[in-house]
């Protein structure tokens, strides 16, 4: 019966670390792109537009890495 206690803690640590470790990259990606973002429309005002559009598909690309942690945090949590 102790067993499942072990199983169920390990689970839940499983998923604290993989939230953890899993949304530091993502975080870390999104402020260089929008650090990145914000330089060169300050350099070149007349394109922010464009490089609007492309930070915003950016981040949406380094996001979906993101919340495939969150759903594996979830399949070990829930099933």
């Amino acid at each position: 019966m102790e067993g499942i206690y072990y199983a169920k803690a390990a689970a839940y640590i499983g998923a604290a670390i993989a939230m953890g470790v899993g949304s530091f990259g993502p975080a870390f990606g999104q402020g260089m792109i929008g650090a990145k973002a914000c330089e060169n429309i300050g350099k070149y005002p007349d394109s922010a537009g464009k490089i609007r559009t492309t930070m915003i598909i950016s981040m949406a690309i380094v996001e979906s890495s993101a919340i495939y942690c969150l759903l594996i945090a979830g399949f070990l949590i829930f099933i």
